[in-house]
């Protein structure tokens, strides 16, 4: 039998364990954020060239289409001149909501682009959306 204590963890002990697991927990799910000007999560990725995204006559002039599956915004803030932007907000990486009046809006926590340019009119958005390449070809719009 060996002459050394042995040790028996008090209720404290395994709270405060406990306690610092939690912390730890909450903090890592803070991290989602991207203010670093690189579009956001998976915003960055950009649809396969050539892929029709939508026709013309899909996209308002002064609105927009929001693809949520491809995770791109079309808007014509003038008539004929169309863009395409990254769908996925750079605050908190959701997909934006709505296109209205040349502003692109996310009602997640309220922060807007502008349709015309992606660059950040209002919100807690740290930076613009990032541009999406598309070619306007007769009536379609593809990724280009």
């Amino acid at each position: 039998m060996s002459d050394r204590p042995t040790f028996q963890p008090t209720r404290r002990i395994v709270f405060h364990g406990l306690g610092a697991i939690g912390i730890a927990a909450a903090l890592a799910g803070c991290g989602g954020s991207s203010d670093d000007g690189g579009g956001g999560g998976d915003g960055g990725a950009q649809p396969e060239a050539g892929a029709e995204l939508a026709s013309t006559s899909e996209v308002p002039v002064g609105g927009g289409l929001i693809l949520t599956a491809e995770k791109v915004v079309i808007t014509q803030p003038t008539e004929g001149d169309f863009k395409a932007f990254s769908a996925v907000c750079t605050h908190q990486n959701n997909v934006v909501t709505s296109v209205e009046d040349g502003v692109i809006h996310c009602s997640f926590h309220g922060s807007e682009f502008s349709a015309d340019s992606g660059k950040v009119e209002g919100g807690p958005a740290g930076s613009g959306l990032a541009e999406v390449s598309i070619d306007v070809q007769g009536d379609k719009i593809l990724a280009a």
